[in-house]
């Protein structure tokens, strides 16, 4: 008896739904039809003989079976990607122009580049860091791939990884002896400006801008040196702050949401690095 053969596309499909909970979001994530997932899931059970997924009150969960088939799916397209990418781009000479926030610049994607590049050495990737409220507005023109912070249950895009925000201060930061509040953010447009002024606000907690800056260890240096609070992502928490929380004093922040936005006509070089990225940081998990 011929074993059945598991499509790659049947298995992104799976996969969408496992993570999302939800053929809705799953279609809208593959840019399909509910229908046509729906579809797809179907055909993935016929060629393996038993159900994938059951219906709750919570949406949509794997069974036993989905549960086992995850780690298997996940290393058929990855190694599939790798196989396809060897052959198409091992030997292209490109550039990949990569907008992403200023921690995950510096903390997140080197690594990932370097993994990367040791596949393909001759794809060239130019990375700029900074405020990403308007870089997907400007992919094809100034961008290839942006990684961009949203908040939670908005913006398009490929959902990576979901980020809490937290205030951020010097281990021996004493927030209750500070009146106004001192705090060190980011220009206007960043979310975590608006979330902190928002939350200061809403408590009813005197504060004063005291330090702005572009560039992410500026602010972090600033906060660790006791003249601050400022606000991280939980998952890029540097080790010289530490997390305050309501214990301090400090009122709740919004969660956010990682997305990759990627050009229209991308290329093979940036969709292969869009598809390492991808998986790379999906692995990282929620924070």
């Amino acid at each position: 008896m011929t074993a059945p053969v598991l499509d790659p596309d049947l298995l992104k499909a799976f996969l969408a739904v496992d993570e999302h909970r939800s053929f809705t979001r799953a279609a809208h994530v593959l840019n399909r039809t509910q229908s046509a997932v729906s579809v797809q899931i179907r055909r993935l059970e016929e060629r393996l003989g038993t159900k994938l997924f059951q219906r709750t009150r919570a949406g949509v969960v794997p069974t036993a079976t989905g549960q086992e088939l995850r780690a298997y799916a996940r290393r058929i397209l990855a190694l599939n990607a790798e196989a396809v990418g060897a052959l198409r781009a091992r030997k292209a000479d490109a550039v990949v122009r990569l907008g992403v926030m200023d921690d995950y610049g510096t903390i997140i994607i080197p690594p990932l580049l370097a993994s990367f590049a040791k596949h393909y050495p001759l794809v060239r990737v130019e990375i700029e860091t900074g405020l990403t409220a308007t870089m997907p507005a400007r992919l094809g023109d100034a961008y290839d791939l942006v990684i961009a912070m949203h908040p939670q249950g908005c913006g398009d895009g490929e959902l990576l990884r979901r980020e809490q925000a937290v205030w951020a201060a010097a281990s021996s930061y004493r927030v209750a002896a500070q009146r106004p509040l001192p705090v060190a953010l980011y220009p206007r447009g960043c979310l975590f400006r608006q979330w902190a002024a928002e939350a200061l606000d809403t408590a009813g907690l005197p504060w004063r801008l005291a330090y702005v800056s572009r560039t992410l260890a500026a602010v972090e240096t600033i906060a660790a040196q006791g003249l601050a609070v400022t606000v991280v992502k939980a998952g890029t928490l540097p080790p010289s702050l530490r997390a305050l929380s309501d214990r301090d004093g400090m009122p709740p922040l919004p969660a956010a949401e990682i997305r990759l936005h990627r050009a229209r006509d991308l290329s093979t070089a940036g969709s292969l690095l869009a598809d390492h990225l991808q998986r790379a940081i999906s692995e990282l998990g929620a924070i």
